[in-house]
């Protein structure tokens, strides 16, 4: 019994140990703005799909618009069957606004509001952007600017996650933590399979030829996390992919609250992952610290000397990332977190419960 502790306990944290040591390779590799940026000959448009963003909208229209840097730059919003004031508070800030058609069977909404921007967009890049996004007056310029420098079809500057409130600064880091720890970012531009990729559909620019050319949001109508499967798209017809750091490009709050960050996991992370990556994540970052505080001798060595490479990978990553250094001490938690979320996410889309922004989502 002691033996298959020991042997269960060692293998766990060895898989920690490798996850930190990649997750500094990473940091080390991960391609990065120039800033400031050169400028932007090419027309570019930003496109930004909304649904009852009356209260973030505004905000981020008007930090697009105040780009430098690009001499022919278009902002697009796409009402997608608002009940609040998106439209009218978009238009005031100056965007382009469109209203959004009625929802086709089988698209989901983000997917066909980013279809229906590309459609009317007339930049040779298309930038989409999320509403509760917040860019730098360069961040435009300097995306393009990656794009274009690194021969790239698509790239996503992964922006800086803000976290204030305890269960945010639990959960969302794990969103950079998860790439930089277990996706080669470097080598898997050009090589690999389709699914081993990284993509947020919070900022992520796209050649629009190359985008037309794969079917663009079409080729993912009912996927829930477009992001990664239009990512997966591009990869599986030859293009160039990559994640970047976008922590100095821009910044992100996706949820508010507890009750905020549960749907929006539950909605989603069914998709992102499987029994067998909850029972690695287990293996590696739960059970390590377990066996620290209840095992002895050899066992309790091996635990500390796991959680010590968790706690070290997930410093890495927020130091990189722009988080709190301090918050990956509750490494654990975070990760016993997410997969509970999970749980909860596959059991709601065994019982046709997703829904978000009162549609059915699966």
């Amino acid at each position: 019994m002691t033996s298959a502790v020991v042997a269960v306990v060692g293998v766990g944290s060895g898989v920690a140990v490798l996850g930190a040591v990649h997750a500094m390779v990473n940091a080390r590799l991960l391609r990065r703005p120039t800033l400031p940026p050169p400028p932007c000959s090419e027309p570019v448009s930003v496109c930004v799909p909304a649904r009852d963003e009356g209260a973030n909208i505004g905000a981020c229209v008007e930090a697009i618009r105040a780009s430098v840097g690009v001499g022919q730059l278009e902002v697009l919003v796409l009402d997608d069957g608002s009940t609040d004031a998106t439209c009218r508070v978009a238009s005031a800030a100056g965007a382009r606004v469109v209203t959004g058609r009625k929802l086709p069977e089988g698209w989901l909404g983000k997917p066909h509001a980013c279809a229906q921007l590309a459609e009317i967009a007339t930049g040779s890049v298309l930038i989409f952007v999320d509403a509760d996004v917040r860019v730098v007056s360069g961040a435009v310029a300097a995306t393009v600017d990656l794009l274009r420098r690194h021969h790239l079809d698509m790239v996503s500057p992964y922006p800086c996650q803000l976290a204030l409130t305890p269960i945010e600064r639990l959960v969302q880091p794990l969103l950079q933590w998860t790439w930089l720890t277990f996706l080669p970012v470097r080598w898997s531009e050009r090589n690999g399979p389709d699914t081993m990729v990284a993509a947020n559909g919070q900022l992520l620019a796209v050649d629009t030829v190359a985008y037309m050319t794969v079917g663009g949001h079409s080729a993912v109508r009912g996927s829930v996390i477009e992001d990664v499967w239009l990512a997966r798209a591009f990869k599986r017809m030859g293009k160039a992919v990559a994640v970047v750091d976008g922590t100095e490009l821009a910044t992100c709050r996706m949820y508010d609250s507890w009750p905020a960050l549960r749907e929006g996991y539950t909605k989603s992370l069914w998709a992102a992952g499987s029994a067998s990556t909850a029972g690695l994540l287990a293996l590696a970052y739960l059970v390590p610290p377990a066996a620290a505080l209840l095992g002895r001798g050899r066992v309790r060595a091996l635990g500390l000397a796991g959680y010590a490479a968790a706690v070290a990978g997930r410093a890495v990553c927020a130091r990189r990332t722009g988080g709190r250094v301090a918050d990956s001490a509750f490494h654990p938690v975070s990760v016993g977190l997410l997969i509970g979320l999970g749980l909860r996410s596959s059991r709601a889309k065994r019982k046709g419960l997703l829904r978000w922004k009162g549609r059915l989502v699966g």
